[in-house]
C-alpha cells in the first residue's frame, strides 16, 4: 500500500533564489550534483540525477510550491506516479525547504530514509552557502 512522509531542510539562500535554481536545468544540476533537464512550466516535464527521476510538473506558485508527479527506476510498472510538493519558507535570508513525498511504493523507504537528504538537501546547502 502507498505511503507518505514529509523531509525538510533549512537552505542558505531567500525563497526566491532556490525555487529559481530547482525549475532551471543548469542550476538544479548544479545544487544536485546531478544531472537535471527541466521544462519549467505546468505540464512540462523534468528528469533529475540523470535519467533516475522522472515526471511533469503539475502545479506551480512562483517561489511558493512546486508540485511534481514523481518516479524513479525503483518503481515497477504496475506502481503508481507518486508526488512531490515542494514548499519554500522564507526563515529570515534562508528557505526552509519541505518535501511532501506522497503515494511511495510501499517498502520503497529510501527516500524518506536519508535519500532527500543526500541527494537534495546537503549539496543544497552546500552549493548555495558558497554563493553568499
Amino acid at each position: 500500500m502507498p505511503y507518505g512522509f514529509e523531509v525538510s531542510g533549512l537552505v542558505p539562500a531567500d525563497c526566491q533564489t532556490v525555487y529559481q535554481a530547482w525549475m532551471s536545468s543548469e542550476a538544479h544540476s548544479a545544487m544536485t550534483r546531478g544531472e537535471a533537464h527541466i521544462d519549467p512550466v505546468v505540464g512540462g516535464s523534468f528528469r533529475a540525477w540523470g535519467d533516475y527521476i522522472w515526471g511533469t510538473t503539475q502545479e506551480l506558485e512562483p517561489f511558493r510550491r512546486i508540485v511534481q508527479s514523481w518516479r524513479t527506476q525503483n518503481f515497477t510498472d504496475s506502481d503508481a506516479d507518486s508526488r512531490i510538493e515542494v514548499i519554500f519558507e522564507p526563515e529570515g535570508e534562508n528557505t526552509l525547504v519541505r518535501v511532501v513525498h506522497t503515494n511511495v511504493p510501499d517498502g520503497d523507504v529510501g527516500y524518506e530514509q536519508g535519500g532527500w537528504t543526500r541527494s537534495y538537501f546537503e549539496p543544497m546547502k552546500e552549493y548555495f552557502a558558497a554563493r553568499r
